[in-house]
């Protein structure tokens, strides 16, 4: 850590989720192959949890704490932030007499309530946004601490937003349609607008193509910075740790091996979505129905809801494991389809790698995701949900067979491998993504 040209210092403060952390991380990781130094401050849970390969040039710096709250995801994240407003200026004064004292911080966009003690201390702030620039157009519009210029949204009627696509109260985020669901997750949400406000950068994992117009229409107002996908910037610089070592990877990659090109559909639903009991029984049936080859990622905590029946009959078809690494089985030539939760990670992922998509949204942007990747980006179908709100078997063997088999299957291919050759373009060389981390990065070296 000590050969560096430049002295700039990045503290990155993730959020502690999964599907927040792994793209930060990622981003960590381009910012230290370009000779800045990295550290990355986080709890103990975490980072036994969640950051167990970071690579050698990025430092953790781990604040040591007490049971975590087990009361759900609202009182963790409000311990969290009251327990890194404690111990944040001791960790930014720790480095101040060092050779590399820390000039910028990096946050995930969520993590607004940093923003304020991080310029006291006289940092700059990069607010990292792990959403697509559409839903932070979204929230911005309905801003419910600001309605100056908003359109109002009460639920009742489609909602039409410039550079937006007209949006039913099914495509928007579940905070905004599930009006008492997770207050805290919500407030954390909407507040990402402070970012507009007060980040010193707005950085977006997403590229330029894929959200064309939103994207322009938010440089109108803002200074935004686009600089994704940079998972597939790592893939493609062959730095991504992909775990082919892993037995469980083995499994996966030698049942893969023995099909066919294109005939697998992958299914995972990341790693917080849980289904209900009857919601699991018919996936499970419906993939089977499908008659397709299947890979299934079903947790730990999950395995109890799967039916003793399917577990006899899914041998002759399909292989479920506890984890995968998604990038390596989306990339592998077996894989046809993505039957998926629309999390923007796997999202991102399928269309880097064009791998058309069933989607199966659940909450949070996963429904508004779900829209994009069905009527904008044509590169997936949505399920449709019964009056009880329960996906049928037959509704998810027909929409498997409908990308698989049929003739639109075709169509959301082809758009898929375009949609894989643009987002290789914005992380190659010179590209949208790659231009706009080197004028970050040149950006950050001018503070020293």
């Amino acid at each position: 850590m000590e050969d560096f040209n430049s002295k700039t210092h990045v503290l990155v403060l993730p959020c502690p989720a999964q599907g927040h952390i792994n793209p930060i991380v990622q981003f960590s990781k381009i910012l230290a192959s370009k000779e800045v130094k990295v550290t990355i401050l986080t709890i103990d849970f975490v980072c036994k949890t969640m950051l167990l390969d970071c690579g050698p040039l990025i430092n953790i710096e781990s604040i040591p704490h007490e049971a975590i709250p087990g009361e759900g995801l609202d009182n963790f994240l409000e311990w969290f932030q009251t327990l890194m407003l404690e111990k944040f200026s001791g960790i930014v004064e720790k480095f101040g007499d060092s050779e590399y004292p820390v000039k910028i911080v990096l946050i995930d966009s969520i993590i607004t309530w940093i923003i304020d003690l991080a310029h006291e201390l006289g940092l700059k702030v990069a607010a990292f946004h792990t959403q697509p620039v559409a839903l932070s157009a979204l929230y911005y519009y309905i801003d419910q601490e600001d309605s100056t210029n908003k359109i109002p949204f009460d639920g009742s009627v489609p909602v039409s937003l410039p550079s937006l696509p007209l949006l039913e109260k099914e495509d928007l985020p579940s905070f905004i349609r599930e009006t008492d669901a997770y207050p805290t997750v919500k407030r954390l949400a909407f507040g990402q607008n402070f970012n507009f406000k007060k980040a010193d950068w707005l950085l977006f994992n997403t590229f330029d193509a894929l959200e064309e117009e939103v994207v322009n229409w938010l440089r109108t107002l803002y200074s935004i910075k686009t600089i994704g996908p940079v998972v597939l910037s790592m893939y493609l610089d062959k730095e991504y740790d992909s775990s082919l070592t892993s037995p469980l990877y083995e499994t996966c990659k030698k049942w893969l091996d023995s099909r066919e090109i294109g005939l697998v559909i992958y299914v995972s639903f990341g790693s917080l979505v849980c289904l209900g009991e009857k919601q699991m029984e018919e996936l499970a049936f419906g993939l089977i129905m499908s008659n397709s080859y299947f890979l299934w990622v079903v947790r730990d905590t999950e395995e109890n809801k799967l039916p003793n029946e399917f577990k006899s009959k899914a041998s002759e078809k399909g292989l479920t494991v506890n984890w995968s690494p998604q990038l390596d089985v989306l990339a592998h030539k077996s894989i046809g389809c993505f039957f998926t939760h629309c999390g923007w990670n796997s999202t991102l992922e399928a269309l880097s790698l064009g791998v058309p998509m069933v989607c199966m949204p659940q909450w949070a942007d996963q429904p508004t995701n779900a829209k994009f990747i069905s009527d904008i980006w044509k590169t997936g179908i949505r399920v449709k949900a019964g009056k009880d709100g329960v996906i049928t078997r037959e509704e998810i063997a027909s929409s498997i067979k409908e990308v698989m088999v049929e003739k639109k299957g075709v169509m959301l291919k082809e758009n898929a491998i375009k949609w894989k050759k643009l987002a290789k373009e914005a992380v190659d060389k010179g590209g949208s993504s790659d231009k706009n981390i080197e004028e970050f990065i040149q950006a950050c070296n001018e503070l020293n």
